[in-house]
């Protein structure tokens, strides 16, 4: 009989257990939602991946024992669009794959920095060990961002840029991802044609960057014009809008070549370029290399790429190596090659979205 009610007392507390490890499964940010992932394994060789370099896994090679790295990771992306999307699932990825004592919440920014700035707030008042965000644009969310560093949680940057010192940023370098889209325009035309730019949202340092990074490109070709630079706003269907708009204003041999800050806006302007007709006189130059667009590369629709990474699983592993004590740099580069026809299967299914 003892033996009977010590195990209805043993079962009745694993139930219990059970039952808050379920209640704890979602945890909601303010301005956003927030999902709490915990680590199951840490047997897996790390893969960087194809765009951490040498200088890369240097840089994040950890000294300490993965399994004895603990604490709370707080990731912040800065939309739903692809990239924060791949961003969201590869980070979760990294934990469960890699860290078997760590914590991770993940909130989103929804391309709005009152929400960004509501989710690094409601973070801080979660007590997270360590911020990794994915900035919105590089000024507004600045204050939460002291905020943070005043309760004493380090931040990591990723894909974006802040002025805000933090204590490391991990990315491909913007104005060189744009010189290079940019120098393959001018490559594809011969150095002479009226060129159509797509940028994404006004304050975003993607978007700053790659246009200075196309500009430069363009320095000293002289027959090469943009006739229109506009915001599309890494969206879609803004950018397909945008491109029927402006194939009406621009008529046959008007215009010869469109470069897109993002993957996302090339769909949305190679669907308006593909309804009107016009595939054979318009060159398509693009960044990201997410998955559309390396199918898109393959049939002609889209000329070239210049591969974007995502942050990860790099993010994940500085946010180990800060909450073990260990260094990493204040800054950490990624490769961002350019894909073409030619090389598009070495990239095919790898580049995370």
């Amino acid at each position: 009989m003892k033996y009977l009610k010590m195990s209805g007392v043993m079962g009745m507390s694993l139930l219990l257990a059970f039952a808050g490890a379920c209640s704890n499964g979602n945890e909601g940010a303010k301005g956003g939602k927030a999902e709490t992932v915990t680590a199951v394994d840490s047997s897996e060789k790390i893969d960087y991946g194809l765009f951490c370099n040498d200088d890369c896994k240097e840089a994040l090679t950890l000294k300490a024992s993965r399994d004895s790295i603990e604490g709370k990771v707080g990731v912040i992306v800065s939309g739903t669009f692809p990239y924060g999307a791949g961003t969201k699932r590869m980070s979760e990825e990294a934990v469960q794959k890699y860290f078997p004592k760590l914590d991770l919440i993940v909130g989103n920014g929804n391309s709005d920095p009152a929400t960004q700035t509501s989710v690094v707030d409601d973070f801080i008042s979660k007590n997270v060990d360590i911020i990794v965000i994915d900035l919105v644009e590089k000024d507004a969310v600045n204050p939460a961002l002291e905020r943070a560093k005043k309760a004493g949680i380090p931040v990591i940057t990723i894909d974006r840029w802040t002025p805000v010192k933090v204590t490391s940023l991990i990315k491909a370098e913007d104005v060189a991802v744009g010189r290079t889209a940019g120098e393959k325009v001018v490559e594809l035309l011969n150095g002479k044609g009226n060129v159509i730019e797509l940028k994404g949202t006004a304050a975003s340092t993607t978007s700053i960057d790659r246009n200075k990074g196309i500009e430069e490109a363009f320095t000293g070709h002289s027959d090469i014009k943009i006739v229109e630079s506009t915001n599309g706003d890494f969206d879609q269907d803004k950018s397909l809008k945008i491109t029927e708009d402006l194939l009406q204003r621009f008529p046959k041999g008007e215009i010869d070549a469109i470069v897109s800050h993002a993957d996302v806006m090339t769909m949305g302007a190679i669907q308006a370029i593909r309804a009107a007709g016009r595939e054979d006189e318009i060159v398509v130059v693009s960044v990201d290399a997410q998955q559309t667009a390396l199918e898109a590369v393959k049939s002609g629709a889209i000329d070239a790429t210049v591969a974007y990474p995502i942050v990860m699983p790099m993010g994940i592993i500085a946010a180990a190596k800060t909450l073990a004590g260990e260094p990493i740099p204040e800054s950490i580069k990624l490769d961002s090659p350019l894909i073409t026809k030619e090389n598009v299967d070495t990239y095919d299914g790898k580049t995370g979205y």
